[in-house]
């Protein structure tokens, strides 16, 4: 629908909201009248009845949850309200009078005192229930959902322990040589030595040697050196620090034998708390 068609459906729906009121104001001035109300007074009563009708509608639109069906509630009730006010001004032809003024609603005595309580109601219901919906809808917050950042921050605080193993080309050291087979080529007819040429699958060599400047000073640590260090270096910690990324960090390894390292504290601290408890 384009826009022309839903400006035109909108004032349709003004104008017979518009008429549609006007019909039922006439009647609810005429039951205010009945009940006691001056001409003023009559002459509000069908906005204070009618008009939290589209009040609460509008409210039902905004809010969700709870408050909605609050308002949902609201619309229902003073819907049912005007309904039955309405009615009854078409079953007495005397409220019809120009000049109308107090008189019963009802023959049979309970339904003109439900009914009268249920027209002088109306205006307070009307203060209470409006005011209760436009602070709803001034204090309502829409949900609010978690952002992209926010998780990609949750995952840049995780350990690289946590993550699993770096991939190949992360551990890869820097100014290594592709050591990859050759991709094997379809034999071409008119190249036949072309063709002989590309089945080859021995890897490529290095060529040349890496200078003595770009080489490691450190020395190669075995395991058993790796794990002295270690017992010495987080003897203090605690063993919610004992993570992968840590024990990487201050040994200068590698993520896979920090965590070997990393599990192997941890069940040395189990077994020598066991230790304890049983000789205690």
């Amino acid at each position: 629908m384009n826009r022309t068609a839903k400006t035109l459906l909108v004032l349709a729906l003004v104008a017979v909201v518009g008429m549609a009121f006007r019909v039922s104001w006439n009647a609810l001035r005429d039951v205010a009248r009945a009940i006691g109300a001056d001409s003023a007074a009559a002459t509000l009563y069908p906005f204070v009845v009618d008009g939290l009708m589209a009040l609460a509608l509008v409210a039902a639109l905004v809010l969700t949850d709870e408050a909605r069906r609050f308002a949902l509630r609201v619309l229902a009730a003073y819907t049912i309200a005007s309904l039955v006010l309405n009615y009854v001004h078409g079953l007495l032809p005397e409220l019809h009078s120009a000049s109308v003024d107090w008189s019963r609603l009802a023959d049979w005595d309970p339904a003109n005192w439900a009914l009268v309580l249920l027209a002088t109601s109306l205006p307070v219901g009307s203060i209470y229930f409006g005011s209760d919906l436009v602070a709803k809808v001034l204090h309502h917050r829409p949900p609010i959902e978690p952002t992209r950042q926010e998780s990609t921050q949750i995952d840049a605080n995780r350990s690289m322990s946590d993550q699993g193993e770096p991939s190949a080309e992360e551990t890869a050291p820097a100014g290594a040589v592709d050591s990859s087979p050759v991709a094997v080529v379809e034999p071409i007819a008119a190249l036949p030595q072309l063709a002989v040429a590309a089945e080859s699958t021995r890897p490529r060599r290095a060529t040349g040697r890496v200078p003595a400047a770009a080489r490691s000073s450190r020395p190669t640590r075995t395991d058993a050196e790796l794990l002295d260090q270690a017992r010495s270096l987080t003897e203090s910690w605690p063993v919610e620090k004992l993570t992968g990324e840590g024990i990487r960090k201050a040994l200068r390894t590698s993520a896979a034998k920090a965590r070997v390292v990393r599990e192997t504290l941890k069940a040395e601290r189990e077994r020598d708390a066991a230790a304890v408890v049983v000789a205690g």
